[in-house]
């Protein structure tokens, strides 16, 4: 599974971008989906999460009312809507994905780098004061 994030770039404080995670090529029904990030120094984290046919989501305390996940399965892509963007957002973000099945079984939402088994190149958001 290969995963290509897009729209990074660089934006003033209280500016807003919009990420994109395709995936050409295979079906995301049976995939829950996450964006980490990591800034310069500091381990990768969890930014928001998505999961499939319930789309249920998690998003980080420190984000919260700010960032907003969503998913097109139609489209092959997830989002990361990202507004009033803070310094401290500075990072290379990483989409993330795990194959759950096909299924509707409800499984817990996986916060953990170590749970994701695909995972994108990144594109670095850089905000700036």
């Amino acid at each position: 599974v290969h995963l290509v994030e897009s729209g990074g770039g660089l934006v003033e404080a209280g500016g807003s971008l919009r990420l994109s995670c395709a995936a050409p090529g295979f079906t995301l029904d049976g995939y829950y989906f996450g964006w980490f990030r990591q800034a310069p120094g500091k381990e990768r984290e969890v930014v928001s999460c998505i999961t499939n046919r319930d789309q249920r989501t998690y998003t980080a305390d420190s984000v919260q009312g700010r960032f907003t996940i969503s998913r097109d399965d139609a489209k092959n892509t997830v989002t990361l809507q990202m507004n009033s963007l803070k310094p401290e957002d500075t990072a290379v973000y990483y989409c993330a994905a795990v194959f759950v099945g096909y299924t509707d079984y409800v499984y817990p939402i996986p916060l953990k780098v170590h749970e994701y088994t695909f995972w994108g190149q990144g594109t670095q958001v850089t905000v700036s004061s």
